[in-house]
């Protein structure tokens, strides 16, 4: 598949989901944008901002076989993986699937669970497998993760651990929408006289899978790179971080960015690709300083702040194959 296609389709999902959810074009995009590059992505932001709806519609609108997890308080490990049970009738332990085992798994609400369940899902997540009782189990592929979670000041809820946020490709808040978007939500739903909305597929796993791989014809410049390596690497030294982005920030900057190129009509990155994935690529990745997490600064403010200190490249103006 060539890039030009990928990108049609990709904009033909976009405007698909938005005939659901209203107003949130630009983090639609980089939720699309995650999925495209092959990874998960977590959308946190406080309950009833569409986050399930957009996992929901965007799994309808790829094609995908998908699955929708309540986490809840009293969720065991073996719930998301699965486990083994004694069948009587043959005398034998049967494997029974998890909800892990689908193309998009919804972890709705995430957060809502303590961190050993959470913890359950790191190696379906970087392996692409899960391993019960000694044995590996592979999952399908495509698999792709969207998890929820609500803010963790929010009552009720536990904070994700460093390592599984790390897993996440990208993280996207939502925020409210404004009045004229609220109005707009209430009387699609009134013209649609039920409550669920269902979506007809764009494209189907296959195609998703195509899409993906005919990312890796995306060109990055070398100066391009050294400036996702930089943004990394400041995060590890500003004097507000404890623990700064890792090697796998790099690494979601560089495969999200490609993504967001043909998204943009382009089969190269520039250093705006960069720049605009930045907070949602390495925010989560970084821990603050007890001091000033106590006075309640933002990571992603910290991130800001980083872009705006790290010298931007200068990138080579090629056409694009969208005129845009």
């Amino acid at each position: 598949m060539d890039l030009p296609e990928v990108c049609r389709l990709a904009r033909a999902v976009l405007d698909r989901v938005e005939t659901v959810v209203v107003g949130k074009r630009e983090a639609l995009e980089t939720v699309l944008t995650g999925i495209l590059a092959g990874g998960h992505v977590l959308l946190e932001d406080f309950p009833g901002l569409a986050k399930t709806l957009t996992a929901r519609s965007i799994a309808q609108a790829l094609g995908l076989d998908f699955r929708r997890l309540q986490f809840t308080p009293d969720l065991l490990p073996s719930d998301v993986t699965g486990s083994y049970l004694y069948n009587q009738r043959t005398g034998e332990f049967e494997f029974r699937r998890g909800p892990v085992f689908t193309d998009l798994l919804l972890a709705d609400e995430i957060n809502r669970t303590p961190p050993k369940t959470q913890a359950a899902l790191l190696e379906a997540m970087q392996e692409r497998q899960v391993s019960v009782e000694g044995v590996t189990h592979p999952l399908s592929s495509p698999f792709h993760v969207l998890a929820t979670a609500n803010p963790v000041e929010y009552e009720g809820t536990y904070p994700l651990p460093e390592a599984q946020l790390d897993r996440f490709l990208l993280r996207v808040s939502f925020g409210y929408p404004t009045a004229e978007e609220e109005v707009e939500v209430l009387t699609r739903r009134m013209a649609r006289r039920r409550e669920e909305s269902v979506l007809e597929p764009v494209v189907d796993a296959r195609t998703l899978m195509a899409m993906q791989e005919a990312l890796e014809d995306v060109a990055v410049d070398d100066s391009v790179a050294r400036y996702m390596v930089d943004l990394a690497a400041a995060t590890r030294g500003h004097p507000q971080v404890q623990m700064g982005a890792s090697p796998r920030g790099s690494l979601a900057l560089l495969l999200a960015s490609r993504a967001r190129a043909v998204l943009q009509g382009r089969d190269y990155v520039i250093p705006e690709d960069v720049k605009h994935l930045a907070v949602p690529a390495l925010a989560h990745r970084i821990a603050l300083r007890p001091e000033v997490w106590l006075r309640k600064v933002d990571p992603a403010a910290v991130v800001a702040e980083v872009c705006e200190q790290v010298p931007v490249p200068a990138s080579a103006q090629l056409p694009s194959y969208s005129g845009r």
